[in-house]
């Protein structure tokens, strides 16, 4: 049962997280921020994680909080559903091309977190939502998942496309790297016998 629960409380915001890595990419989230639940919808879709996210946060202020904690919960329920990580791919990659945008995700399953980000998002804001925080998502989502994420943008104008292809682009990957490894099924993907 490859599957991670996460609740958090903080006094910025509220968040449960459900997933379930052998799914079929069938979502349901609410975090109050349109833009940013389309992407989480692209993230399971693409990924074939299914995916339950709600969240309440102090939107009042800003969406920061609210997607910033939503990558943390990610995070911690992705590294809770797969375990020792015995018998996963580990490793995935996606080049994926949405209109103009082409974006190239690369990612290890280490647990020894890191990001780079090579994406520029040419306009402040995709509709009422602040395209800072697409890295601040991934950002946290790598860091408390334990991945090793590199994102480049090779090419894009729309802003809009760019960032989903980066969600679809991350999905793929993951999507990749979670799968069971057929030929290495009860092993861990480690010459160090550990994760």
């Amino acid at each position: 049962m490859r599957k991670g629960r996460i609740s958090r409380k903080t006094a910025e915001t509220e968040i449960s997280v459900e997933i379930d890595l052998d799914g079929s990419g069938t979502y349901d989230n609410a975090t109050g921020v349109g833009f940013f639940d389309h992407m989480l919808d692209q993230l399971a879709r693409h990924s074939l994680i299914d995916m339950t996210v709600r969240a309440k946060g102090d939107l009042h202020i800003d969406d920061h909080h609210t997607v910033e904690d939503t990558g943390i919960a990610l995070g911690q329920a992705l590294r809770a559903a797969l375990d020792d990580k015995r018998g996963i791919n580990r490793y995935g990659s996606c080049l994926l091309p949405m209109d103009d945008a082409l974006v190239r995700a690369a990612l290890d399953l280490s647990g020894r977190p890191y990001l780079v980000w090579n994406v520029d998002l040419p306009a402040s804001r995709i509709g009422t939502f602040d395209s800072e925080l697409v890295r601040e998502f991934f950002q946290a989502f790598a860091t408390h998942g334990g991945i090793t994420l590199h994102v480049t943008a090779l090419d894009g104008i729309n802003s809009h496309h760019i960032a989903e292809a980066t969600f679809k682009a991350v999905a793929r990957a993951l999507r990749v790297a979670v799968e069971p490894d057929p030929r290495r099924s009860d092993a861990v993907p480690s010459t160090k016998g550990a994760l």
